[in-house]
């Protein structure tokens, strides 16, 4: 539990709004900024989603991994719980993220929420510069082989699952992000002296992540309750379809067997069970960045606007 955590409550709460009509506060889920004094302010939170760390789910330190962490960190997480609910009863209107983060906010904030997807860049440069039509079908296909996966290299990404699987399958991965508290050098660690087609990419430009998710058969996205999935939206925003955990926001931008796949379990067996299903089906390109084009900046910014209009008259 970092000391700011601690201390950053008091640091919002000194902030003063008391000239301003309205105060939008972007809440990532942490750092309590919702504490905030706002005065007469309307105050509106764009919550990405509750912290994860206070209520339960999977994070990207292993903070538990020894006794005193152990104890350290639930006592201050006891107090800090309570800091966040009062926090959140500051706010007059929420907005989510997600559905997956919209549940949240009524299971831990007793409060309700509308629903506003993230915004997600639509102009990919590589949109089907690699795919050709498939003479037998109305399909587009990608030309390369490989299949891709990145992001942020955590431990709640479970990176080390999707490793693991393409040792045991054999079949070309690439992965590209920056690794998180040491986790990037735990997963390289894996595929030495393996006989295996995985590339560690490291941290990419955007041209060239949008080149890699143009290119690739599909993007492999493992995370665990993730909040709403930014990555796995720019994937299909390039053509390319998804084969993801069945949990969390990818749920709600995913259709399976239109835009990707999903898998059940934290298993090699179960990603590899939808990974030679995958193989087997063709995935109309042009569609799966028709759907996700509703995901984009400009729908995002009419939304929030209209929405921030109808609770300030």
């Amino acid at each position: 539990i970092s000391p700011l955590r601690v201390l950053a409550p008091a640091l919002f709460r000194s902030f003063d709004f008391s000239k301003f009509d309205v105060v939008i506060v972007s809440a990532t889920g942490a750092y309590n900024p919702n504490i905030l004094n706002k005065k007469d302010a309307v105050q509106i939170c764009y919550s990405h989603t509750p912290p994860r760390y206070l209520y339960g789910y999977e994070t990207a330190r292993n903070w538990k991994k020894n006794i005193l962490t152990r104890i350290i960190g639930g006592i201050s997480i006891h107090f800090l719980r309570m800091v966040d609910y009062k926090s959140s009863q500051n706010v007059d209107y929420f907005i989510a993220n997600s559905n997956e983060t919209k549940r949240r906010i009524e299971k831990f904030y007793r409060k309700s929420s509308i629903v506003i997807y993230p915004p997600v860049e639509t102009s990919i440069k590589y949109k089907v510069s690699s795919i050709k039509q498939d003479r037998d079908t109305k399909y587009l296909i990608h030309n390369t082989e490989y299949y891709l996966a990145g992001g942020r290299m955590a431990r709640a990404k479970h990176t080390d699952l999707i490793v693991n699987t393409f040792i045991r399958n054999g079949l070309p991965l690439k992965v590209f992000g920056k690794g998180f508290a040491g986790f990037e050098e735990e997963l390289k660690s894996k595929i030495k002296n393996q006989k295996s087609k995985i590339e560690f990419l490291g941290e990419v430009s955007d041209e060239e992540k949008d080149r890699l998710m143009a290119e690739a058969k599909a993007f492999i996205f493992a995370s665990e309750d993730e909040d709403f999935g930014i990555v796995p939206v720019e994937a299909m925003m390039a053509g390319t379809p998804v084969i993801a955990h069945r949990s969390g926001g990818v749920l709600e931008t995913v259709i399976e067997g239109k835009t990707g796949l999903f898998f059940d379990e934290f298993s090699v067996e179960s990603l590899n069970s939808a990974i030679k299903k995958f193989e087997k089906m063709k995935f109309d390109s042009s569609q799966i960045s028709k759907h996700a084009q509703k995901f984009g900046k400009s729908r995002f910014e009419k939304e929030i606007k209209e929405f921030v209009n109808s609770k300030t008259k």
